[in-house]
């Protein structure tokens, strides 16, 4: 498994290498920065997923790199001063600090708008419902629901409760992770409903185990800030739940 999330990581840095290399100017070196890096969970998934539908990498390759491009865009967004604010991401300054703000806005635009480029190519099957399901995955009703109800929730009167912070994360984070996750069975014509279960668990334990993290770990491992949840009082996983049931639900 570690071999092939390996060869996943490398492929996708390669296939960014190549899609990127005509990009110019401050937006196309931000986009190269910005998409370098990273666990690539999501591109993984969707190559795995594909690979158990018989679907050819060589097809699966373009939305593998497409959900990067488009967790990138989320990235560069949401570290703007006007969402949560951070000067630090896979260890190394954001785009609105080494830019500018409005830099960085164009820069999440641009990297929106490549995402739907790569999953529309010509060679990927069924790309007009992967795009479908992407702008789904990735609007109002998924991953930007998502990120409006935490903004919500730090001028709410009380804090979230369990049920609050799992529907928020479950757009903020899950969405794309369930779209990964189901999108070698679209490609190949397959029913969804079989990964669809198993990617909401997993969204689910991907965010619990980055609220955990932001408690145990430090700047130099997460690669980014930590402990700002807990300064501003918000609720998470494990305010809600306590550290040790929270590691608990995430490995189980």
């Amino acid at each position: 498994m570690q071999a092939r999330l390996a060869g996943v990581v490398a492929r996708i840095q390669s296939h960014f290498d190549q899609v990127l290399e005509p990009f110019e100017g401050p937006v196309g070196d931000a986009m190269r920065m910005t998409t370098r890096g990273g666990k690539r969970v999501r591109a993984f998934l969707v190559m795995e997923s594909a690979r158990l539908h018989g679907v050819d990498m060589a097809q699966a390759i373009w939305p593998a790199t497409a959900i990067e491009a488009m967790h990138a865009y989320s990235l560069v967004h949401d570290d703007l001063p006007c969402m949560d604010d951070d000067a630090l991401r896979r260890g190394q300054p954001t785009v609105h600090v080494t830019w500018d703000e409005a830099t960085a806005v164009l820069v999440g635009d641009a990297l929106q708008a490549l995402a739907f480029e790569m999953v529309s190519h010509r060679d990927v099957p069924a790309r007009a419902d992967l795009a479908l399901s992407l702008a789904q995955a990735a609007g109002g009703q998924g991953m930007v629901l998502g990120q409006a109800l935490d903004i919500a929730a730090e001028s709410a009167a009380s804090p979230l409760n369990l049920d609050q912070i799992t529907r928020l994360q479950a757009g903020k984070t899950g969405a794309l992770i369930e779209w990964s996750a189901t999108c070698g069975a679209v490609m190949a014509g397959a029913d969804m409903a079989p990964l669809q279960a198993y990617a909401r668990a997993l969204g689910l334990a991907f965010q619990i185990r980055d609220d955990v993290i932001d408690v145990t770990g430090d700047t130099a491992t997460a690669g980014k800030a930590v402990g700002k949840d807990a300064k501003a009082g918000k609720a998470t996983f494990v305010s809600l739940l306590g550290l040790d049931e929270a590691i608990r639900r995430a490995g189980s």
